[in-house]
């Protein structure tokens, strides 16, 4: 019943949910960063590619908590990875 307040409370939250998936995703993204491997071959992992769509880890790169572990450089290298694969 709680999940239908909520619902009623504001009928549009869903549109800016997060999947669990993409939660353990960017905890994995972050953790491999900060051993010292780069942001695109992170992304090429099979464990990132095979839960997140290109899409999804597009958005993964927007997420407050995951511009703020990575440098810019690795942010732009990634996003750079990721428009190659939607071509």
């Amino acid at each position: 019943m709680l999940r239908i307040g909520a619902f009623v409370r504001n009928p549009m939250s869903f549109l800016f949910a997060r999947s669990a998936n993409e939660e353990r995703v960017a905890e994995y993204v972050i953790r491999e960063h900060g051993r010292g491997r780069g942001l695109s071959e992170i992304l090429q992992d099979h464990y990132v590619r095979n839960r997140l769509s290109p899409r999804q880890q597009a958005r993964l790169l927007e997420r407050e908590e995951v511009i703020r572990a990575v440098s810019t450089n690795d942010l732009d290298a990634a996003r750079r990875y990721l428009s190659g694969l939607a071509a």
